[in-house]
């Protein structure tokens, strides 16, 4: 792909996700999580210019970088995100102010190591970012499974014609 279907590519994702995630929205619990950020994690890896030809080094500890800020992105982003489970036992999701601060900072970060690898004169395309992307993307949704599978949820005898319905435990605050 051209360096600007990339980075539309990129920010097109971008805004549908931080979009969908400052509503409240049901968690599915059976839907496949991984699938989006595996799909993003092998459109970056089929790029031949993921690393710098001439400055491999720089490059690879650049992208080690980001990479790092993905994963550290997607995990603030997971634990900022109020959960909470609704009488009919469905389990929602809605991210917070501080979900907004980690991708502020994230992204801050991202454009230091976007200057710093100009300043050093690293080629750096598009596609570099594609698989922090992916990485935020699927630390978040591992987290987030993981906290929606801790939710206690208890079923509430005598509902009316025998129906078992789930009663919340507790909500989660952030």
């Amino acid at each position: 792909m051209s360096g600007l279907i990339d980075a539309l590519v990129i920010v097109a994702v971008v805004a549908l996700v931080i979009v969908r995630q400052f509503r409240a929205s049901r968690v599915d619990t059976d839907r496949r999580w991984w699938v989006l950020p595996g799909i993003l994690a092998v459109i970056a890896l089929r790029e031949p210019d993921l690393l710098d030809a001439h400055h491999h080094t720089a490059s690879a500890l650049i992208l080690g970088a980001e990479l790092i800020v993905g994963l550290a992105m997607g995990a603030g982003w997971a634990w900022t995100t109020r959960v909470w489970v609704e009488p009919d036992g469905a389990v929602w999701s809605r991210s917070t102010k501080a979900s907004a601060g980690v991708w502020i900072v994230g992204i801050g970060l991202r454009v230091g190591l976007f200057a710093l690898g100009s300043t050093l004169g690293v080629h750096q395309d598009s596609s570099a970012l594609m698989p922090a992307l992916a990485s935020t993307l699927l630390v978040r949704s591992a987290i987030l499974m993981w906290r929606v599978q801790s939710l206690g949820r208890t079923p509430v005898h005598g509902a009316a014609y025998g129906e078992q319905v789930a009663r919340p435990t507790w909500k989660e605050r952030v």
